[in-house]
């Protein structure tokens, strides 16, 4: 069952899946360590560099790749307003008192909160970093095949983290289907996510723990039938050959660390804690 059931803002695990086994773009025909170097590289920008210019040059270049991959961009938006709406909630607290021009000041008996210019800047800043961390992350999935997926976690994490990993993806699936159709089945008898929490919040505290209780009873059947199946040894193996980089995939990585790597030692400008 799709994730899509439960609401369009969440990303759709089954049709990240669905396009990545397509394998019909150029990105996906890309090494998948091609592309996690690369991911890994965008990670390394968005913690150094404080430049919202650069950031959100770096986003546009992100969207722009996604519709060149012939992916949802749509579909990206919408889920995008998860990662923005946990930043939202959490610097919400950290954007007041900042010092800059005050831009709106409200008072509160002997004490004042002052939103600034800086603190306005360190909330776009932080939010097109989590766009971006959470739009590279997606394109990955979307075009990595499971199967090497797999394999480059295999090849990463030592044992049993490994195991624990790809069981808590694979099982994620199961959680996801399982949600659905108990919303469904609220939704059918009249209740809606508005309307219960409102009035019907013991309805949605029991959902709640009724997914939890078949959670676990969907795990011990999914262990027994891994058991069946020769996973009595405790570890998931997969053969899989990851495919390597080509020599112009190396000459990317290499161009993108040493540019990186240049904007972050030697552009000072690009790292200040107030700066476009």
């Amino acid at each position: 069952m799709s994730t899509a059931s439960i609401s369009d803002h969440l990303p759709d695990i089954n049709l990240i899946t669905s396009l990545a086994e397509r394998q019909t773009t150029l990105f996906s025909r890309i090494s998948p360590w091609t592309k996690l170097g690369m991911l890994i590289c965008i990670i390394l920008v968005i913690t150094c560099i404080q430049n919202v210019a650069v950031l959100l040059v770096l986003y546009a270049v992100l969207l722009l790749l996604f519709r060149a991959a012939d992916l949802p961009v749509k579909k990206l938006l919408a889920w995008q307003v998860l990662p923005a709406f946990f930043v939202l909630s959490l610097v919400g607290i950290l954007i007041w008192n900042e010092p800059g021009s005050i831009i709106f000041m409200l008072p509160l008996g002997p004490f004042s909160l002052q939103l600034t210019d800086n603190g306005l800047l360190l909330l776009v800043r932080l939010l097109v970093k989590a766009l971006i961390s959470f739009t590279a992350s997606i394109f990955f999935l979307m075009t990595t095949r499971y199967e090497h997926f797999s394999a480059l976690i295999y090849q990463i994490f030592p044992t049993p983290l490994d195991q624990i990993f790809l069981m808590a993806y694979r099982f994620l699936f199961l959680t996801l289907a399982m949600t659905g159709s108990v919303l469904k089945a609220v939704r059918s008898r009249g209740g809606g996510l508005i309307h219960s929490v409102r009035i019907q919040g013991k309805l949605f505290a029991e959902v709640a723990g009724l997914v939890f209780i078949r959670s676990f009873e969907q795990a011990e059947r999914v262990e027994k039938a891994m058991i069946a199946r020769g996973y009595a040894s405790g570890t998931y193996r997969t053969l899989t050959v990851v495919p390597s980089p080509t020599t112009p995939e190396y000459v990317l990585l290499v161009a993108a660390y040493a540019l990186t790597i240049t904007a972050i030692w030697i552009i000072p400008s690009l790292n200040g804690a107030y700066t476009w």
